[in-house]
């Protein structure tokens, strides 16, 4: 990528609560001589970030000042081809992100985002994968909770277990969070569209390449007690076990077979039917467009909750690995999982990516694949705790 280029990175939706969080961590913790610019449609909402960043203590120089619309490709063209890297908060990313990774994809340009949104990701990989792999741009989604320290954390697990033997892994979440509006919003959205999830599945699975001899798979759903993890635990149906799969098909580490689960912890089997009963009446609320409409006022996007409160929020996911008779068990940790982590964690993805010496990979990867052990660095570094629990 062209050194020469004005912007090492440029941050798309400052405006927003993460969005607002994640500035404030790049000029807090990028380094002094990053050059660097916030882009939005709106100028004067984005001189208020500005303007707020430049009162709070930082090594960084001020951000500059790019007015580019979701929706207009020319001057997301100009955007791309103006930095090395391009991190988004602008979702849900099936609605509003297409045309900012279809111009990073043509300018050879990094881009990251906080997607959890199948579709999103799947329709980016049919259409933009072939085009980012040509022009040596890096396509790197859900770099926040989703799916940051799920794909990490099965790295650094699978990382602690014997190499060439067959290995399974399970990740147990567990977290005192609620849902962001972003969040709550691509969810919605996401029910809304389950045919076009669904085709956009079916579509990347009869182009993709097979991952040759090596096998991967999903570890069978079941439901049960863990008297060590302490409560149920539930098969959880988000993106983080695609990406973790998807990781475990590119990197030879996680040997001949690999297979994860993916779950969430819950103290009382009835929590877990609670939350399935408000899912499934969300599902189905969402189909209906008068009905979706009025589900999307009930949390506005760009709302967050106060610096007490998310001090007050933190997340667990532990990590059963086995394989070549050893059995590990790991532990990612950290504070409010869906706003001041999620900022970190994107935050520090762009920082990798523009300054860290990373493999010589290009078109859609994953978090792990794209960064790894130096992304696992900065995020220790920044106070999201790996470590390992016990070894058997």
């Amino acid at each position: 990528m062209e050194a020469s280029r004005q912007f090492d990175l440029v941050l798309f939706g400052a405006t927003g609560f993460t969005g607002g969080l994640t500035a404030s961590y790049l000029a807090a913790h990028g380094p002094k001589e990053m050059r660097w610019a916030l882009a939005g449609r709106n100028r004067t909402k984005l001189e208020s970030v500005a303007a707020r960043i430049a009162r709070e203590e930082s090594p960084a120089a001020a951000p500059e000042i790019l007015v580019a619309d979701a929706a207009d490709r020319p001057a997301l063209d100009r955007v791309a081809e103006s930095t090395r890297v391009v991190l988004t908060t602008v979702g849900p990313y099936a609605l509003h992100g297409g045309p900012l990774v279809a111009a990073c994809a043509a300018a050879g340009t990094d881009y990251a985002d906080l997607t959890g949104e199948p579709e999103f990701i799947d329709r980016t990989w049919i259409e933009h994968h072939a085009e980012a792999e040509r022009s040596g741009a890096r396509l790197v989604h859900a770099c926040g909770f989703d799916s940051i320290p799920h794909d990490l954390g099965a790295y650094f697990t699978v990382k602690q277990l014997p190499e060439g033997v067959p290995l399974r892994v399970n990740g147990y979440v567990k977290s005192n969070a609620r849902f962001s509006g972003g969040t709550f919003h691509s969810a919605v959205n996401g029910f809304a569209r389950a045919r076009q999830t669904v085709s956009a599945s079916k579509e990347r699975r009869r182009l993709e390449p097979r991952s040759g001899e090596r096998k991967i798979h999903a570890a069978p759903a079941r439901v049960g007690r863990d008297q060590q993890l302490g409560g149920w635990t539930v098969p959880l149906p988000t993106i983080d076990g695609a990406i973790i799969r998807r990781s475990a098909a590119a990197l030879d580490r996680y040997g001949p077979d690999f297979t994860y689960g993916h779950h969430m912890v819950a103290k009382h089997l009835a929590t877990v039917g609670g939350i399935a009963g408000v899912v499934g009446t969300a599902f189905t609320l969402a189909q209906i467009p008068p009905t979706k409409r009025l589900l999307l006022k009930l949390k506005a996007q760009g709302e967050g909750p106060s610096e007490a409160e998310r001090e007050r929020s933190w997340f667990k996911i532990a990590f059963v690995g086995e394989g070549g008779g050893k059995r590990v068990l790991t532990e990612v940790s950290g504070g409010d999982p869906g706003y001041s982590e999620t900022s970190k964690m994107l935050a520090e993805s762009g920082l990798c990516l523009a300054f860290d010496n990373l493999p010589a990979l290009s078109g859609q990867l994953t978090p792990a694949v794209a960064m790894g052990d130096p992304l696992l660095e900065r995020l220790q570094k920044a106070g999201i705790k790996f470590r390992v629990i016990e070894t058997a």
